[in-house]
């Protein structure tokens, strides 16, 4: 009896080994196909999680897999063999969204006690956009005003303006330094290598520093495939314009590598003298030393082209007529930019961050906007005539070299996160100025010359010196509810070389200047069954541009421009997460402002003395009934005053800010019919408010609506598509202003058909 048992005993055993058999597979993004590292593997009662390269392995008797991880929709599969390769689609539950931007580490929306939207990269890739505007004017609160050829300025939280109140990140790290600043600078983007774009609106400058006041617009980069994959496409419409995009990488053992970039031209398009043309490539590569160490290697090139064909006037703009008044003016952007980030996880609990970086921009440009005609009334010199205005060709270019450090350490104690950092650069930078004789013809300016051989109008070098410190703490103090607080503290130094001797006209003399300024920021969040709310106090500020300081005179008696911002909001998940509602309210109030100040003697000289309010209401609503539909609405109630200016002898107090719609918007209906494998069909609608043209609120313009259909169809590895801009062909100016020489509006796109073709390869 004791054999027989003894037997059934090693049979069930040999049993159970031979039914449990072991099962591999790598885990990653569906979209972006990257690696998914700690996703959970569930199969019977036994839970395995993947690694850094996304790889896992499971014994299970079980023929079931569960797989999930934060962002993702939980997959169930079969398990059809020993190497599994799963892909995990993106959660369409915004809430549990992984976020990078507002904490400068990995965290969950919930957690963060900041207004912050993420552009994901289902949504990129659907838009198929040839410009960022058309992506970040899906979210409430931003208006990123197209200036033609990817040339633009940006309205969060403020007014549609070129001033420096906005930081644009790669990865976390700025674009530019920030003592010059250019409204322009998502020129240097590579659109390509996006995997996510995340946006911050309200200050942010506790972790991020200076210019982080308005918002702050972070680009996360595509780090290498899984898989050997990658893509090619091509698109060309009726306006002229035709791009390429191409992106290949893989991963072979610990290497791994992707490249990401495109080529767009432009030429004979709806408005005169507005060619351009735009390469930009980033190559990346990563190497995983080990299981707990990452060196993430990246550069980026950006070789940028455009006729500058600028704004047109009152009579040009009432005939509908396309036609440029200026031709010959262009801007030239070269930007160069690496960075090598070495990250180490100690433990699941530590992780420390080392990036160092290097820039190299320049921008070279005849300006249109600093097209003047001349004043003839008295004058009696050179070639001046009613047919005789004037410009410049200028030169900007700085390098940089900066390095960053970041620890990350969470404690058991409160469910407590610490953040602490500390980074240094050094940027060198030049400035040249040429004066011009513009000839003028039917009211265009037609030609130019210089005015040799006393053309030379600037000519200097900057080094800016910046060094900083933050730190940044969150804890739980009950169930759903955590506070979180931030500290920055950053010093500036500015040593100035004037190459031309010192006056009103060449700039100020030689000098070394210095800045500092601490940030502060306090927030809470609570969430309870899908129900959140936040609240934050925080500051921004943003010391003096190089050009404010020493552009004319030594004006380095300026101080930083302080904004104050107390901001609540919150979010609401309902319908089983089928409809999604957040809001944020805020009010921000700036303070020792630089504005161009009349003194008694009747000359002009910029002081801190401006103070303006910034109130709104942004929300947002995201219902997707089914997998099929998906319909958002995004809008912006808001109201930008000021408080104490006057400027140049003019008393603004108590009246609206130009180019400040109180009311805009963007909708959207999107359908991917189950009956249709692969097809999507979206329409959308912005809508701008209307706006006083100038500050003392005597002209107003009406706005605009426009409305776009895209449309696509994939299959295996191709895609086809064809976006209809401005189907309903409006007639409208994306900014329209008034002054005393008159009205200027820049001209909207006409409707444009663009058609599209990829090709896919890979997993």
């Amino acid at each position: 009896m004791k054999g027989i048992i003894i037997f059934l005993f090693f049979s069930f055993t040999a049993l159970m080994a031979v039914a449990q058999h072991s099962v591999s597979g790598k885990v990653f993004d569906a979209v972006s196909k990257e690696a998914i590292n700690g996703a959970t593997i569930n199969s019977g009662n036994k839970t395995v999680v993947s690694d850094i390269y996304g790889k896992f392995t499971i014994n299970t008797r079980d023929s079931i897999l569960k797989i999930g991880s934060t962002g993702y929709a939980i997959a169930t599969i079969k398990i059809t063999g020993s190497d599994m390769a799963v892909a995990l689609q993106p959660s369409v539950y915004e809430l549990a969204q992984v976020i990078v931007s507002a904490s400068r580490t990995a965290q969950k929306r919930s957690e963060a006690p900041v207004a912050i939207a993420v552009i994901n990269k289902q949504t990129i890739e659907d838009a198929k956009a040839q410009r960022l505007d058309f992506l970040l004017n899906k979210v409430s609160g931003v208006n990123m005003v197209n200036l033609g050829n990817e040339q633009h300025e940006m309205s969060i939280r403020q007014p549609m303006s070129t001033n420096n109140l906005f930081l644009y990140l790669e990865d976390g790290i700025p674009l530019r330094n920030s003592a010059v600043f250019n409204h322009n600078a998502l020129i240097e983007m590579n659109m390509t290598a996006a995997k996510n774009i995340e946006i911050i609106k309200g200050p942010s400058s506790a972790l991020y520093g200076a210019e982080a006041i308005a918002g702050v617009v972070n680009l996360i980069t595509q780090s290498p495939p899984a898989y050997t994959s990658g893509y090619i496409s091509a698109q060309l419409n009726n306006r002229g314009y035709k791009r390429i995009d191409a992106q290949a990488g893989a991963t072979q053992g610990k290497l791994g590598f992707i490249y990401s970039g495109y080529y767009a031209d432009q030429t004979n398009g709806p408005i005169e003298h507005s060619d351009f043309h735009k390469t930009a490539s980033t190559f990346r590569m990563d190497y995983k030393i080990d299981n707990k160490t990452n060196w993430s290697n990246s550069v980026t090139y950006v070789d940028y082209y455009s006729d500058m064909y600028g704004s047109l006037d009152s009579a040009h703009f009432a005939q509908k007529n396309y036609a440029a008044q200026k031709f010959f003016t262009y801007r030239k952007i070269y930007a160069f930019r690496g960075k090598s980030v070495l990250k180490h996880s100690w433990n699941d609990h530590s992780v420390t961050t080392a990036t160092f970086m290097y820039r190299n921009n320049s921008v070279i440009q005849n300006p249109a906007y600093q097209i003047a005609s001349y004043p003839v009334g008295g004058i009696a010199a050179n070639p001046i005539s009613n047919d005789t205005a004037t410009g410049n060709i200028n030169s900007n270019s700085f390098s940089s070299y900066g390095l960053f450090i970041q620890h990350v350490q969470k404690f058991k104690f409160l469910q407590s996160r610490l953040i602490i950092g500390s980074g240094a650069e050094v940027s060198p930078q030049r400035f040249h100025e040429d004066f011009i004789w513009v000839k003028k013809q039917n009211g265009n300016y037609v030609s130019f010359t210089k005015a040799s051989p006393d053309s030379l109008l600037a000519k200097f070098k900057t080094l800016v010196t910046n060094a900083s410190v933050y730190t940044a703490y969150d804890f739980a103090v009950a169930k759903g509810l955590r506070i979180s607080t931030a500290l920055r503290y950053d010093a500036f130094g500015y040593s100035f070389v004037n190459f031309l001797t010192g006056s009103k006209v060449t700039g100020g003399p030689s000098t070394v200047t210095n800045y500092h300024k601490l940030a502060p920021k306090l927030g809470f969040t609570y969430n309870f069954n899908g129900i959140g709310f936040y609240g934050n106090y925080s500051q921004g500020y943003v010391p003096p541009q190089i050009t404010d300081v020493f552009a004319k005179t030594n004006s380095t008696y300026l101080k930083p421009q302080n904004f104050i911002n107390y901001e609540i909001g919150g979010w609401l998940s309902l319908v089983q997460h089928k409809l999604y509602i957040d809001w944020s309210a805020y009010l921000m109030n700036g303070k020792e402002e630089i504005i161009s100040v009349r003194m008694d003697d009747g000359t002009s000289q910029s002081q801190n003395a401006g103070q303006t309010k910034h109130k709104g209401l942004e929300y947002g609503i995201t219902y997707t009934p089914s997998k099929e539909w998906m319909l958002r609405f995004s809008a912006t109630n808001a109201r930008h005053s000021f408080v104490n200016y006057i400027s140049r002898g003019v008393n603004y107090n108590g009246y609206d800010m130009s180019a400040a719609p109180n009311f805009f918007c963007n909708a959207e209906i999107a359908y991917k019919p189950n009956v249709i494998k692969g097809l999507r069909i979206d329409a959308e609608w912005q809508h701008l408010g209307k706006y006083f043209m100038d500050n003392l609120n005597t002209h107003t313009y009406n706005g605009y609506d426009v409305f776009n259909l895209r449309a696509g169809y994939a299959k295996q590895h191709y895609e086809i598509w064809i976006n209809a801009l401005n189907i309903f062909d409006k007639y409208y100016s994306v900014l329209s202003t008034y002054s005393g020489s008159g009205y200027t509006y820049q001209l909207g796109d006409p409707r444009a058909f663009t058609v599209g073709v990829s090709y896919k390869f890979g997993k």
